[in-house]
């Protein structure tokens, strides 16, 4: 039996450059080869039935924004060759079940934006029906039972809904074997470390500085973890750069220029996937991104601690829970319900402050600050960690919550499926209530009449949208990584 927590054998991940090869057919579609591209795709796709019907959301309905969830993990496809296993350097043992690589991909409604959001394999998370454990591990506790891999993807896809507040509306899934095909046929890919490495688990061998990998390197480059400075973490960060590099050379002409290129990376595509959607409808909708337009994220974390699981030590990921729902908000936007919705008055608000901040009185400070500005303020609680202050708040309660907000500066706003009311979470980045500003003195006016006041330039100005620091885009630039 597969051990709870995620751990495995080889401890590998793969990354999803089949992705690239979605991006093909979308170019393929949008040249008028549609027929040929769903042909090629369709061969060897197993369908799962991996997503449950649900109501659509602001941000997650038809003709609107997507999220596409693409797991990599070390399953071999059925019809895989004692050849291309011996390719791989592995046997026909049928790998293993844990997703180590899991990326949303978030697609703009109209196609020309994304933003791939990872989320580490050690993510110590709650898995319904399991209780605590490693994220990689959902897909396999739901393949038991009777689940096999439908019950896997469902699993899965519900554990991420539940811990980002993202709505997955489709699910790909790629095998070891297609990773290696696709990033074959597209050629030695090159990458710029920090610092030499040499990974006895990973394979790895590789000078400081640029180095063009052949498919066998590129494997062992997103499988590395061992060693690196901040281990599970800076694997993504190699996988977010690995796929920039890979849609790049997709996109270029020597590939959409050379049918045969183009047909055996549709091909090899074709052969390692499962996915609950058509694939030429996925293609349609990715048709119109381009590299440049492809940020990369990793959720917010508090730290990589070794915890006791049973007795025995177990390594994770600390995941920011609490803030995560704000992080994906600030990459996706808010909800239209919010944007739309004009403050309440603070005596028509009631809200609750818990202290995620680690400070010893902050809730009590800010409700108090509230208390005076008007609200009716519930008994301060106490709440995990997290890094992000946030104003939660539940649907119909819009109005409420941007009046809170509006008395927290920097607090972010987040929908939440499981708050009963506004609920102000205190962060450890310091924001709180702020006690109203004094009204403004009169200008005054000299003895001609004229306003001494400083005149507004003119127009409304513009605020920027926040965006979470560590988001990155490796579409317009190619620097050394760890």
């Amino acid at each position: 039996m597969p051990p709870r927590h995620g751990r495995q054998k080889r401890g590998v991940g793969v990354v999803f450059p089949a992705v690239a090869g979605v991006l093909t057919m979308a170019l393929l579609l949008s040249g008028g080869y549609a027929a040929y591209a769903y042909g090629r795709l369709s061969n060897g796709v197993t369908k799962i039935d991996a997503i449950a019907p649900k109501k659509a959301s602001a941000h997650d309905v038809d003709g609107q924004a997507q999220n596409i969830l693409l797991v990599g993990d070390d399953h071999r496809p059925d019809n895989a060759t004692p050849e291309q296993m011996a390719e791989l350097s592995t046997t026909s043992d049928g790998g293993a079940t844990n997703t180590d690589t899991m990326i949303v991909l978030h697609l703009s409604a109209d196609g020309t934006q994304a933003t791939m959001i990872s989320f580490p394999r050690d993510s110590y998370v709650d898995i319904p029906g399991v209780g605590k454990g490693k994220l990689n591990s959902a897909f396999y506790y739901g393949t038991l039972n009777g689940g096999g891999d439908t019950g896997g993807a469902k699993l899965l896809i519900k554990t991420i809904q539940n811990l980002s507040g993202l709505s997955i509306d489709h699910f790909v899934r790629v095998s070891l074997l297609g990773f290696y095909q696709v990033v074959k046929e597209l050629g030695p890919v090159q990458v710029c470390l920090n610092n030499a490495v040499s990974d006895p688990y990973s394979g790895v061998n590789l000078p400081a500085g640029r180095s063009d990998l052949n498919a066998s390197q590129a494997l062992s480059f997103v499988r590395q973890r061992h060693g690196l400075p901040n281990g599970d973490l800076d694997r993504n960060v190699r996988q977010q750069y690995f796929l920039s590099q890979e849609a790049r050379k997709v996109l270029s002409a020597g590939t959409l220029l050379n049918p045969v290129k183009t047909g055996n990376i549709l091909g090899a595509v074709g052969d390692s996937i499962q996915t609950d959607t058509d694939l030429l409808s996925l293609g349609g909708a990715l048709r119109n991104l381009r590299p440049a337009n492809i940020q990369s994220a990793t959720i917010p974390t508090l730290g990589t601690p070794t915890i006791t699981v049973n007795g025995a030590p177990l390594s994770i990921v600390q995941v920011d829970t609490v803030g995560l729902p704000a992080f994906v908000q600030e990459l996706v936007g808010p909800p239209e319900a919010y944007t739309k919705a004009v403050a309440a008055q603070p005596a028509a608000t009631t809200v609750t402050v818990l202290n995620g901040s680690g400070i010893t009185g902050a809730a009590t400070a800010a409700a108090h600050v509230l208390t005076a500005r008007g609200f009716q303020v519930g008994a301060p609680g106490s709440s995990e960690t997290t890094k992000t202050t946030l104003v939660q708040y539940p649907v119909g309660q819009e109005a409420q919550a941007k009046a809170v907000a509006a008395a927290v500066p920097g607090a972010v706003a987040v929908q939440s499926g499981t708050a009963t009311g506004v609920t102000l979470v205190l962060g450890t980045d310091g924001k709180t209530a702020v006690a109203p500003a004094p009204p403004a003195s009169a200008p005054s006016t000299p003895a001609g009449g004229a306003s001494t006041a400083p005149k507004p330039s003119g127009g409304t100005p513009t605020v920027p949208k926040p965006k979470p620091t560590d988001v990155k885009n490796y579409g317009t630039a190619n620097s050394c990584i760890n």
